[in-house]
């Protein structure tokens, strides 16, 4: 059986496939609309979420199959003191697959061990969210028309952000990719994802506070939300939460076919005067969410 773990669970090769089939879903929703007819998903929500458990939900319906699940674990019998794995496999007898968000690394790897459907990692705590990846990567191939020779700025919280840990990952397998990280000192990238993969793949890479000074040289600037629900300290949020506001003036510099992304929920990182800019992406790229989920829910359930 098929799991969707971590992004390294696919190969280029898988992730090329999936992204084919998306664009298809995109320019073909009918030929789709019955793909997964008497099929069901479970969204396992341990930590709130908006886009992507309805994404997830509205991927099944989109193939015509059902949905169940909740939302906040406070409405499962985890509260009661059942373990991940129990409630999976409980869960299971009642879906084909499910998506699950926990807010503990490792959470889904633990359900997938005892499911006995196909679990896919909707996001767990700082470690990471192999969907929102693909996400990611289904955006720069329709924005960019391609997946490598690209410099990527990736802004903001890169300490506990799963989702440019994963696009990291991700990434460094295409050729040619150049990173500028530009964070906070308290928020940098953290060294196993420099060693681990930038320095282990030779990818190029430079270190950065500073937003505007690599600017004219990206193709895709990703930006993220300091987050607070992964801090302890709650003075080091309210200290680092605007740290970086992206902005018109800001952008002066930057290329004219420029790709702005931002997995969301924004809070303050992009300004509402960047939403009606020909390079602001990222209300198309939670539309894309949608279509990759579809492709991956096909995948996972060996649906052709």
């Amino acid at each position: 059986m098929k799991h969707l773990i971590d992004i390294k669970d696919l190969s280029v090769e898988e992730i090329d496939e999936l992204i084919k089939v998306a664009k298809d879903i995109i320019a073909n929703k009918e030929k789709y609309s019955h793909k997964c007819d008497g099929k069901t998903i479970a969204t396992l929500f341990f930590e709130p979420s908006t886009r992507t458990r309805l994404s997830f939900e509205a991927a099944m319906i989109g193939l015509g199959g059902q949905v169940l699940g909740f939302s906040e674990a406070a409405s499962s019998s985890v509260s009661k003191g059942e373990s991940v794995a129990d409630t999976t496999r409980i869960v299971g007898v009642y879906s084909d697959i499910i998506a699950m968000r926990h807010p503990k690394e490792g959470a889904p790897l633990v359900a997938s061990l005892k499911s006995v459907v196909p679990i896919i990692n909707a996001g767990d705590g700082g470690h990471n969210h192999p969907t929102q990846t693909l996400t990611d990567l289904l955006t720069i191939q329709c924005e960019k028309g391609r997946l490598d020779n690209l410099t990527i700025g990736l802004c903001g919280d890169l300490k506990f952000g799963r989702t440019v840990h994963s696009l990291v990952t991700a990434m460094s397998r295409y050729k040619n990719i150049k990173f500028i990280l530009i964070s906070p000192k308290e928020l940098v990238m953290p060294e196993y994802i420099k060693k681990d993969v930038l320095e282990k793949n030779n990818i190029e890479y430079c270190e950065t506070t500073d937003i505007e000074e690599y600017m004219d040289k990206l193709d895709v600037l990703y930006m993220t939300r300091v987050q607070k629900e992964r801090f302890f300290n709650e003075a080091d949020y309210v200290r680092l939460k605007d740290y970086y506001i992206l902005n018109k003036e800001k952008l002066k510099k930057a290329k004219e076919d420029l790709c702005i992304m931002h997995p969301l929920p924004r809070v303050n990182e992009i300004s509402t005067d960047v939403d009606d800019d020909k390079r602001a992406c990222y209300f198309k790229q939670a539309e894309y969410g949608k279509y990759i989920r579809m492709a991956l829910i096909l995948k996972l359930l060996e649906i052709k």
